[in-house]
């Protein structure tokens, strides 16, 4: 079955699908939409590609074309009749629960020279599906995923603006976060109430200089436990008078808010932090 919007509606419309809003499925059917995602993502047949909720699998037929193997995890077996339906040679497909699964376990059978999360994630679990890429150290080379635009503006929000959190901290350590474009809701069925934007995630080769991870992500949560509080307030079972020699440096004080402070501020706080505790 080559994709279309039509094609796709009515193989829904045969199998009787009910979409069903616990699981967030909202299928994306427009090919220049899907095909400006694969160009952005540079896979090529030295690229294991994991997709996480492939639904009706528009962009699972495309991905399966282009790279050496993909991994769909899909988590409503209702959809089994209508995935089976498409031409895909490339692609397994396993009807589970990504965020139960382990991963590990499924890459071992597989062997490519580099590694690419690329998926309309489902709304509800973005964030979930995300942290568990990074902490069940999955070597990930590159995530290329569609998100909210409210959530993606989070994830690549820079210092001193109202989206800039904690979370935005913890995954540009790890990643170069980068906006590749922006989708409407009409390119759905069905039609969600939010715009979308996809967003890359590059691997840094080269991460900022930790002394512990521990004490560097623990910092940023407590710093932004209350965000219009400032740093005085929000550590204060910490050294206050070693965050603000450092803070001091930088022209700040314990007065900051955390959305002031970039990633390379809390580092160094940090690794100033674990220094104290090692004497």
């Amino acid at each position: 079955m080559e994709y279309s919007p039509k094609k796709i509606k009515n193989e829904l419309n045969k199998e009787n699908f009910n979409f069903k809003k616990k699981f967030g499925q909202n299928f994306i059917v427009d090919k220049n939409i899907i095909h400006s995602i694969i160009k952005k993502s540079n896979i090529d047949k030295d690229t294991l590609v994991i997709e996480i909720g492939p639904g009706a699998g528009s962009l699972t037929a495309q991905l399966d074309k282009v790279s050496g193997h993909v991994i769909a995890y899909e988590i409503d077996k209702t959809l089994k009749p209508i995935l089976e339906k498409q031409n895909l040679n490339n692609t397994t497909i396993i009807y589970e629960d990504f965020l139960k699964r382990n991963i590990s376990e499924d890459l071992k059978n597989y062997n490519y020279s580099k590694t690419y999360v690329v998926a309309n994630l489902p709304y509800y679990i973005t964030t979930p599906i995300i942290i568990k890429l990074i902490e069940d150290k999955l070597n990930i080379d590159k995530i290329v995923v569609m998100v909210q635009k409210e959530v993606g503006n989070r994830f690549k929000a820079k210092p001193n603006t109202k989206e800039y959190n904690s979370l935005s901290i913890f995954l540009n350590y790890y990643f170069t976060v980068e906006k590749i474009l922006d989708v409407s809701k009409n390119v759905f069925i069905p039609k969600p109430n939010v715009d979308s934007i996809v967003v890359s995630f590059t691997k840094k080769e080269n991460k900022i200089k930790l002394k512990n991870e521990q004490i560097f992500f623990k910092l940023v949560r407590d710093s932004f436990k209350q965000k219009r509080k400032t740093l005085k307030n929000n550590l204060k079972g910490y050294n206050l008078e070693k965050i603000e020699n450092i803070l001091k440096k930088h022209n700040l004080d314990l007065t900051v808010r955390a959305e002031a402070i970039s990633i390379e501020i809390f580092a160094e706080i940090a690794n100033e932090l674990y220094n104290k505790t090692k004497r």
